[in-house]
This record gives structure tokens, C-alpha cells and sequence, in this order.
């Protein structure tokens, strides 16, 4: 089964980390990919940018609304995401604790419904 692992974080979190931290958090996700390829479950990730960076599109009578910044006011903010093929919802809670976020972040873990990878 295949579920994605969202990582929301608090910019504000993040700033008060120091830069030890910093690299604590990239080198944890250096380390969590290699396991996850190890074992087979990776299937992809991706880290995004800033959600001020970000674009929201609406349709109204046909027309695109296009505004700036984040669909959501909100404190936590989508910074990436992996995609895993595990056995269980089990695994896939324990492959979100091992992201290195989670000591400072919320992980979410969703099944996927459907999932088409492009013939490349």
C-alpha cells in the first residue's frame, strides 16, 4: 500500500532552530532516504518552498482567480513529502516518526487511493 507522508512545519519553529539543528534535520532526511531505499519503500519526495512563493487558482464562471501566498492562513505550513510503499498503516506511522522533522513537526500519514506513475 502506498501512503504519503506530509511534513508541516512552523517557520517559526524552524528559524529558532540553531544551525546544528539545521543540519541535524538535513542529514536525518540524507539518512532516512537511504533506509527507505534500502528496504524498498521509497517511491519519491519532494521538499517544497516557501508557501509566500505559492499560487492559489480558482475558477469562477469559467474564469481563473489567481492569487498569491497560501491557500490557508494557517502557522503550519506543507514543507515536503515522501511517498512510501510499505506493508501496513503501521509502517508507514513508523517510517513518519523516522523523518527528522517530527522531533520538531507534525508528520501526517495518508493512504493513497490511486497512484499512476508516468511512463517515462
Amino acid at each position: 500500500m502506498k501512503y504519503l507522508l506530509l511534513i508541516y512545519f512552523n517557520p517559526t519553529t524552524w528559524d529558532s532552530l540553531t544551525e546544528e539543528e539545521h543540519q541535524a534535520v538535513f542529514s536525518g532526511h540524507e539518512q532516512f532516504i537511504k533506509t527507505i531505499r534500502e528496504s524498498g519503500e521509497m517511491v519519491g519526495t519532494e521538499a517544497l518552498a516557501s508557501p509566500s512563493e505559492s499560487s492559489v487558482v480558482l475558477v469562477r464562471d469559467g474564469v481563473p482567480v489567481v492569487t498569491d501566498g497560501p491557500y490557508l492562513e494557517a502557522k503550519e505550513f506543507m514543507a515536503g513529502y515522501y511517498v512510501v510503499d510499505c506493508e501496513s498503516r503501521e509502517r508507514a506511522i513508523e517510517l513518519a516518526a523516522m523523518i527528522p522533522d517530527a522531533k520538531f513537526a507534525a508528520m501526517e500519514v495518508r493512504p493513497i487511493m490511486h497512484y499512476d506513475r508516468p511512463e517515462v
